[in-house]
């Protein structure tokens, strides 16, 4: 068995009897016990018995002793089911090779911004367990963050707090091999940062053999609308190389600064879900309905909440002759129409016009919503989902339902299955053979469960501006003569640590074929788009 296969049949498995397009109404983003994305277990406040808000040593052992009596059903922390990811062959493969010893001596120093796209730091952490893959296993999914020191550019930082992050990507790679992290800097030191910044997201760039689709997708956002910076970290830990990382900002008050100049404001994540029913449909009045599928990131109370119901009504109810004027005071609609041609162009199988999730909202301080994308490492593949050229999750993969096919869960609340909204080049999926080149660029565009979509390019006025943009970034971005050069840039700048990298669940011949890869996605997408 194929170590992609093994991988999603694993993750099959695990949310068997959970999937979001079981009968019965779907939970939210925690997709009820057992999920994928069921909320994070607390452990803090039963094992911390200093109190001082995180646990040390001792404290994680008992939580560690604890999970391990008590797993989470269907997760990889304390001995779930999946015990920390199939992937590479589930373990056939046999553990990963020992990474090269380097210390921050061999390093020089980068003086370089922490995002400048043609820099490739080096990221030294130190847990003082030996174990500490085990521990981050064991406390996936919960809150818990395992201290670290960090040495970056020759200066420390202590007491860093880190935890594994994402779902397939940790969930289809097996202990020993690279999965994602977050770090926070200012886990136990107040206002500690790195160039300014309090998070780091340290993705593996599971599916993506070139490690370079998030970076690329983000330098061609970033010419149209707010995108959370991208580039690459090498990684080192306890000594031991463990590869090229994609290094891409968090979608926090650091974002707002950088790219709105304030740091007020509200904001949502809406979590990465098949069938999530994320898509911004209004749902009645009632504020629960809403926090099962938008997760805030501020202080929960009821007036952001009635902001958002408000849009939501405002985008479903008005006639289309008068949704623009409605709009215009509460939605940057010119941003939303870019957020949605740019993931249509560059074709993001797990955007919002195929799964109404994964994406990000901001109520800026004048009371206007505005679209931020996130999750960006599974778009610019020449076969789309299920096609043959992502090689993981997604609607079309194995087990999960075909594109144009299966059935989407009911609204929350209830109610009976629903078939999928036909969008125009063919139902939930997306446009022909599931997205990849030939993707409709008007997917979506009957489907009552995707409003951004369905209602605002019912306008003629805005359908025509959004095909416009879908024009400019085929005419721009896809021509190879100027997206290749980038792509051979990040190439060479990556290419000797990829191939070093003993810790991968890709292969280098994979690596070494990317950016034709890459180029066959750009010139057969850009053709489809402009003929």
């Amino acid at each position: 068995m194929t170590r992609t296969r093994l991988a999603l049949t694993l993750l099959a498995a695990a949310v068997a009897g959970t999937t979001p397009f079981a009968q019965g109404p779907p939970m939210g983003p925690g997709m009820g016990p057992g999920g994928l994305n069921q909320p994070a277990r607390e452990l803090v406040s039963q094992f911390d018995a200093d109190k001082d808000g995180r646990l040390n040593a001792v404290e994680r052992k008992a939580a560690r002793d604890f999970l391990a009596a008590n797993p989470t059903p269907g997760r990889g922390g304390g001995g779930g089911r999946l015990g920390g990811g199939g992937g590479r062959g589930g373990g056939a493969a046999g553990p990963a090779a020992p990474g090269n010893a380097i210390s921050p001596a061999d390093v020089k120093p980068a003086s370089t911004p922490l995002y400048d796209d043609g820099t490739l730091r080096t990221l030294f952490f130190t847990f003082e367990n030996s174990d500490w893959d085990a521990e981050l296993i064991a406390f996936n999914n919960t809150d818990v963050e395992v201290p670290a020191t960090l040495v970056v550019d020759g200066k420390t930082y202590k007491d860093v707090g880190v935890h594994y992050r994402g779902a397939s990507s940790f969930f289809g790679v097996p202990a020993g091999y690279k999965k994602s992290l977050n770090v926070a800097m200012d886990f136990v030191v107040p206002d500690q940062h790195l160039q300014g910044y309090k998070t780091l997201n340290l993705n593996n760039a599971n599916g993506d053999p070139s490690l370079m689709r998030a970076v690329l997708y983000e330098h061609i956002s970033s010419q149209y609308i707010p995108t959370p910076a991208a580039n690459f970290m090498r990684v080192v830990i306890n000594g031991e190389y463990w590869g090229v990382y994609t290094n891409v900002a968090q979608f926090n008050k650091d974002f707002l600064r950088d790219h709105f100049k304030t740091e007020e404001g509200v904001r949502w994540k809406v979590p990465g879900s098949p069938g999530g029913r994320g898509g911004l449909e209004y749902l009645g009045e009632d504020r629960e309905a809403y926090k099962r599928l938008y997760e805030i990131k501020n202080k929960d109370n009821a007036a952001s909440w009635n902001a958002l119901i408000n849009l939501t009504k405002v985008l479903n109810t008005t006639p289309v002759d008068q949704l623009e004027a409605a709009l215009a005071p509460i939605l940057n609609i010119d941003g939303t129409l870019r957020f949605l041609a740019l993931e249509n162009a560059l074709v993001n199988s797990d955007g919002y016009w195929t799964r109404a999730s994964d994406y990000n909202i901001y109520l800026d301080p004048t009371g206007r919503f505005h679209i931020i994308p996130h999750d960006i490492n599974e778009a610019m593949m020449a076969g789309g989902p299920g096609g043959g050229g992502r090689g993981g999750m997604g609607p079309g993969g194995p087990g999960m339902p075909p594109p144009g096919g299966g059935m989407m869960p009911p609204p929350p609340g209830g109610g009976a299955m629903v078939p999928p909204q036909g969008g125009r080049g063919g139902g939930r999926g997306g446009g022909p053979g599931g997205g990849g080149v030939a993707l409709d660029p008007l997917v979506a565009v009957h489907d009552a469960s995707k409003p951004l979509i369905s209602k605002l390019l019912a306008v003629p006025a805005l359908r025509e501006k959004y095909l416009g943009y879908i024009r400019d970034i085929a005419t721009r971005w896809l021509d190879w003569n100027t997206l290749g050069p980038i792509a051979e840039r990040y190439a060479a700048l990556i290419r000797a640590d990829v191939l070093a990298d003993t810790k991968k669940v890709i292969d280098n011949a994979a690596f070494e074929s990317s950016v034709a890869g890459l180029k066959t996605f750009a010139d057969g997408r850009r053709a489809h788009l402009l003929k």
